[in-house]
């Protein structure tokens, strides 16, 4: 895109209100969801979309692994009834935006945790690490 394009579309302060109206509303932040997760734990899944070699050296607390891969796959286990959180490594990765693209047109209820595991971790927010033999295959 042309700097003039760019110029002109940021002009238009309707459009750019009603963009990051939408975006707010399935973003949610680190310290938000730390609030979520200590009083409406039940209200929401948690699902970290990372590889599992990430996954197990650390993630988030409550957070289940279902790699960006095998996301259509495992739909099953997720719930339409709870809005389910997403995450990848950080907001330059675009595995959860896309995990996020799949639930969304399955009719699942979908969020992106803004900044991923960096931005959690960025706050000295709790990290859970996983044996290896501990991981449920």
């Amino acid at each position: 895109m042309k700097h003039e394009e760019i110029l002109k579309r940021t002009k238009d302060t309707n459009k750019a209100k009603d963009f990051f109206l939408e975006k707010l509303a399935f973003m949610i932040g680190p310290d938000r969801l730390k609030h979520l997760m200590e009083k409406h734990l039940e209200d929401f899944n948690l699902i970290d979309v990372r590889d599992y070699e990430d996954y197990i050296k650390g993630h988030i607390p409550y957070a289940v692994h279902i790699p960006f891969e095998q996301m259509e796959e495992q739909l099953v286990k997720l719930s339409k009834d709870k809005v389910n959180i997403l995450y990848s490594h950080s907001f330059l990765c675009q595995k959860s935006q896309k995990a996020a693209y799949i639930l969304a047109d399955e009719g699942y209820p979908v969020m992106e945790l803004l900044g991923g595991f960096k931005g959690w971790k960025k706050r000295d927010f709790d990290i859970i690490e996983t044996d290896d033999a501990d991981y449920p295959n």
